[in-house]
């Protein structure tokens, strides 16, 4: 027989999806995609940059959640600063809370983007001066099934310049975790640290990247908000010691 009670879940889920694509939707026309930010880019050389910019880039935030094991829906959501010369940490903030929203693929910005904002908003309300002039995420920016990940969600509500910092490849527009395995390991790309991730629409996503000598596992980089991909491609490149750069490693040893 059928249950009334699975009905009425099944629409009120059904419908919360349609309010998630459609405030998804709005969210993402809002993006830029490029430059738009008063800081440099600290470089190893002496060469002049941009000379309308007085301001250098000098705090890095970078962001994460896990989640118990025992209980998933209990988060510990972190965020971290970075001196963005020294790569030493400057400040950490923490919030562990009961999450109301399930995990739905491709709506991962809904469950997790209000604790991270949280941590966000605790620093910008407490006038902190280690406030973040860039974010990166642990998850994608527009390398994403929708064009509009968790890096994108974050900078757009945040606005702030974000970079999205993958682990694993999003299956997108064709794009496998495995053939660009094969194109990073092919004799012709042996040196190269960089692999454009073009799909089969010939939309350039991000670029995976080897920032690790001989490393067959890439980290997936894409613009979030506010940040052009080769800017972030800079950026990512003076915060890595290890495989994955500084502010995500970080965070990640703290949830």
């Amino acid at each position: 027989m059928d249950d009334p009670s699975v009905r009425e879940n099944g629409s009120t889920f059904s419908s919360c999806q349609q309010d998630w694509i459609e405030a998804q939707d709005l969210l993402k026309r809002k993006v830029i995609a490029e430059d738009d930010f008063t800081w440099t880019i600290p470089s190893h050389d002496s060469s002049p940059q941009e000379g309308s910019k007085s301001e250098k880039l000098k705090h890095i935030g970078g962001v994460d959640i896990s989640f118990l094991k025992e209980d998933p829906s209990i988060a510990c959501a972190a965020l971290v600063i970075l001196d963005a010369d020294t790569l030493n940490v400057v400040h950490e903030e923490f919030d562990v809370t009961k999450l109301q929203i399930p995990y739905v693929p491709g709506f991962l910005a809904f469950r997790e983007a209000p604790v991270l904002l949280g941590l966000l908003d605790k620093l910008k309300h407490g006038a902190h001066p280690f406030y973040p002039q860039l974010l990166m995420v642990d998850g994608n920016g527009l390398l994403h099934p929708q064009g509009f990940g968790l890096a994108c969600h974050l900078g757009v509500l945040a606005n702030l310049p974000t970079i999205g910092i993958g682990k694993n490849l999003h299956h997108v527009d064709g794009l496998t975790q495995s053939s660009v395995r094969q194109c990073l390991e092919a004799r012709e790309n042996c040196d190269k640290d960089l692999i454009p991730l073009i799909g089969k629409s010939r939309n350039i996503w991000g670029t995976a990247m080897r920032s690790s000598p001989g490393s067959s596992k890439p980290i997936y980089i894409s613009t979030g908000h506010r940040i052009s991909l080769n800017s972030a491609i800079r950026i990512v490149k003076l915060c890595c010691k290890f495989r994955v750069p500084e502010p995500i490693r970080q965070v990640m040893l703290l949830v």
